[in-house]
């Protein structure tokens, strides 16, 4: 008889199960020491002049020590990646790459364009991203924060951030990345379309390669 730590996880949908996994793989060889932490973070000199391309890749993955911070990142991929993939993107699994692509490509470049941005791992803004994506797709959804808060869901990305500022005294720079992506994919994909100017076309409807 399966375990239930077995049974949630094969219960995840096979993206957000792939992602999980290769984070959680990537931090405990961290661990281990099989990897070096510097190896993995995003930099540019090395991407470019070393032809370490995996990094593009890699920056994605870690998202620090196993630890409890560790755990509560991947609680809130785990909980909005796969509401996301079984839900708006059920039975799209290239959309839903796309999605993917398009959120990491574009934190790459705001992460190189906009120095005050730049950040050596950014999984983190990728998987607020998603919490963005996933608050604003459901305004009528009430969420409870801590037992001492309720507000419709849209507001989630901000209380987070709220939350984030209050415990560390500094504006979390990743999350506003996350919240920025977020809105570009959002307001391009949900809202343009629907204005008469855009003629109803999608600009980043997925490519037909995938």
């Amino acid at each position: 008889m399966p375990s239930p730590i077995e049974t949630w996880y094969t219960d995840i949908p096979p993206i957000t199960r792939i992602y999980i996994t290769a984070s959680c793989l990537t931090s405990l060889a961290v661990q281990l020491g099989f990897v070096h932490p510097l190896q993995l973070w995003l930099n540019y000199d090395r991407i470019i002049h070393g032809y370490q391309w995996w990094r593009l890749v890699t920056n994605f993955l870690y998202f620090g020590p196993l630890s409890i911070d560790f755990l509560f990142h991947m609680f809130f991929l785990a909980r909005y990646s796969r509401m996301m993939e079984e839900g708006f993107f059920r039975n799209k699994p290239a959309d839903y790459v796309w999605l993917l692509l398009f959120s990491a490509t574009t934190l790459i470049v705001c992460s190189t364009i906009l120095p005050f941005a730049y950040m050596p791992f950014l999984g983190s803004p990728l998987a607020f991203t998603m919490v963005y994506i996933w608050a604003r797709r459901n305004p009528y959804v009430r969420l409870n924060f801590l037992g001492l808060v309720v507000f419709s869901a849209p507001h989630l990305p901000w209380v987070l951030l709220a939350f984030s500022l209050l415990l560390s005294g500094q504006l979390p720079m990743g999350d506003l990345l996350g919240i920025g992506v977020g809105h570009i994919y959002y307001f391009f994909e949900d809202i343009w379309p629907r204005d008469p100017a855009s003629g109803g076309r999608r600009i980043l409807a997925t490519p037909r390669f995938m």
